[in-house]
């Protein structure tokens, strides 16, 4: 099989961590430049992943479409198979283990949105063009503070605080950047193997806010505090930012715990081994805390045992 991809949003979370998983793969990866002809940039291609999302939830119900339509189209003019990174917004507030038998009964607009997007790229893989959807939580990238991860809880670990966006029981599904890109390589690598569409859930880690200050407070030998997000600052400033009346739209899942199915990917990549949350935490901490002896901040760096 062919080892050429084109990476859709190279410069973002998804896409810059898929593009550096497979160049170190031996992949030929090809950057889409945003404003120019996507069949043309996909000619060649073996493989698409389209990490390209409007950033901050502008205008999704626009934007999503249009890409959704290009990737498409791109796809089907150069025969690639097409790797998607979902997320959990289709499911709305379902029971149990979220996998590729969940209903999809989204409950607020970018849910509705996103089953359209994935109700389309099924529709095109029935007409013949391979789709994976690998599907997985809140991103979680170390360095990279544009994840809300990063923005919002875990910004003040350096003075010992953790940001609660929901009740500290609640659990969520967390996706790490770098295993989820390893995994969209390996998908890519045996795609001759798979269905036309498969919908693939990553289960990463699945913590609330008490698991992850539990496994903090063990790795930094100290106690930190959590304080809650204030929701009601989004709704004061919903009228005049569109960032907040979309996040606040989406309260209902920090409120819903919810967790990924393993078993799919178990079965399609066996050997498969996810990255330990302890490594994922201590890479946290050497991102977030300044190194001991530093006049900022309270967490040891030098008691995470890095």
């Amino acid at each position: 099989m062919g080892k050429v991809v084109l990476v859709l949003g190279a410069n973002g979370l998804f896409g810059g961590h898929a593009a550096r998983a497979f160049a170190s793969a031996g992949w030929e990866v090809r950057k889409f430049q945003r404003g120019t002809d996507m069949v043309a940039a996909a000619k060649g291609a073996d493989v698409i992943v389209n990490g390209m999302n409007p950033p901050m939830y502008h205008d999704w119900a626009t934007l999503i479409p249009a890409i959704t339509r290009q990737v498409i189209a791109a796809a089907e003019a150069s025969g690639a198979t097409v790797i998607v990174p979902g997320n959990v917004y289709v499911y709305g507030t379902e029971p149990g283990l979220w996998g590729p038998d969940t209903p999809h009964r989204p409950n607020a607009r970018k849910g509705k949105i996103r089953a359209q997007m994935e109700a389309d790229y099924k529709a095109a893989s029935q007409r013949g063009m391979q789709v994976i959807i690998l599907r997985g939580g809140d991103f979680v990238a170390p360095e990279d503070n544009h994840s809300f991860w990063n923005m919002m809880t875990m910004k003040g670990l350096a003075k010992g605080k953790l940001v609660a966006m929901t009740a500290p029981d609640v659990k969520r599904a967390y996706a790490y950047l770098p295993d989820m890109a390893r995994i969209a390589v390996a998908l890519a690598e045996k795609r001759a193997t798979l269905p036309t569409f498969s919908d693939m859930p990553y289960a990463g880690h699945t913590l609330s806010m008490n698991d992850l200050k539990a496994h903090l407070g063990r790795l930094t030998g100290q106690s930190l505090t959590v304080s809650r997000f204030g929701w009601w600052q989004m709704t004061l400033l919903a009228p005049f930012w569109e960032l907040a009346r979309e996040l606040r739209e989406m309260r209902y899942l920090y409120d819903h715990s919810h967790g990924l199915d393993p078993e799919p990917l178990a079965k399609a990549l066996p050997d498969f081994r996810a990255t330990l949350l302890d490594v994922i935490l201590r890479e946290e901490i050497a991102a977030l805390v300044p190194v001991q002896g530093s006049d900022h901040g309270k967490v040891s760096l030098a008691q995470t045992g890095r």
